[in-house]
């Protein structure tokens, strides 16, 4: 994506191509900043007296809390804003609740399931609007996930990674962010679960194009990462049996590990352990899912204060 360089309007973060290869590295640079002085004591409130509006249409643990969270420690504060709360384009236009939410706060984080919804609540705001999740894409996650891997392989350079499973959201943003961060990526899903063309035109245009394949075992050969999540995403229970029946074959397990004796496992999170990923799996000393986790506060806290400053 094309950043928008009009310097009257605000900057959002709807896609991880929605900022440069540059701007990852100094976002990423940020978040080992504030983790250090967090975990040093050192107070980091640069967003003091700031408000963040977070717009909820899904539940989430980590989106909620990580912002939540991250606003307080950069001095600032957040707004919850649940289903019950706002009636996201029932009722009034999303045109109407983006210029109103506006005037009041200084950023929005939404998390909604229609990626057109993030798109209009971004046209018509005066203030910076952050993707925190929807159908389509999960760009924060794939800030947490890139910072994850630079901290654990130190940087990016001949860094592989495999994901297997479902070609989701998480695994959309992911294709396009490790094209941006210049990480070789191969995704093995079964027949029918890829990511969209338009992903893969997206990564090819950045110079990254991923490897393809629906064989879990060849992709995950001697990765350095193996990456996983779940088979069945919020709204599609219904499709549970039919899911697990195509998924078969694709379980992050100890035999799956054995083709990559040193890789680390991510998984976003949260986990269906026996599922997509074994619970030992979750629990060895090659599962690095809770810096994973941690490292959403840190990169959206980054985030943040760079769309913000």
């Amino acid at each position: 994506m094309t950043p928008d360089t009009d310097e009257t309007q605000p900057r959002h973060f709807l896609e991880i191509d929605d900022v440069t290869n540059d701007e990852l590295e100094s976002i990423l640079d940020r978040a080992t900043a504030y983790k250090r002085a967090q975990n040093e004591g050192e107070d980091h409130e640069d967003l003091d007296g700031q408000t963040l509006g977070m717009i909820f249409q899904k539940p989430s643990t980590r989106t909620r809390v990580s912002f939540e969270t991250g606003m307080t420690q950069l001095g600032g504060h957040a707004v919850f804003l649940g289903e019950d709360d706002i009636q996201l384009g029932h009722g009034e236009p999303l045109k109407d609740t983006s210029r109103t939410l506006s005037r009041y706060v200084d950023a929005v984080m939404a998390r909604v399931f229609k990626h057109d919804n993030i798109e209009v609540l971004a046209e018509y705001a005066s203030v910076p609007v952050v993707n925190g999740l929807t159908d389509d894409a999960h760009p924060c996650q794939t800030l947490a996930d890139l910072l994850t891997i630079r901290e654990h392989e130190g940087g990016f350079d001949d860094v592989s990674v495999a994901w297997i499973g479902d070609g989701n959201n998480v695994a959309q943003s992911f294709a396009v962010g490790a094209a941006l961060a210049g990480i070789d990526l191969t995704i093995a899903t079964p027949a029918g679960y890829g990511i969209d063309d338009d992903v893969r035109a997206r990564a090819r245009a950045l110079g990254g194009e991923p490897t393809l394949t629906n064989d879990p075992v060849d992709a995950a050969a001697d990765a350095d990462v193996i990456y996983t999540d779940v088979w069945i995403s919020m709204g599609q229970e219904d499709e549970r049996d039919v899911r697990m029946n195509d998924f078969e074959g694709f379980q992050v397990n100890a035999d799956l590990l054995s083709q990559a004796p040193d890789a680390s496992v991510m998984h976003c999170l949260p986990a269906h352990r026996g599922e997509e990923v074994t619970d030992d799996v979750v629990e060895s000393d090659r599962s690095i899912v809770f810096d994973q986790a941690e490292n959403r506060l840190h990169a959206q806290k980054a985030l943040l204060s760079w769309l913000l400053e």
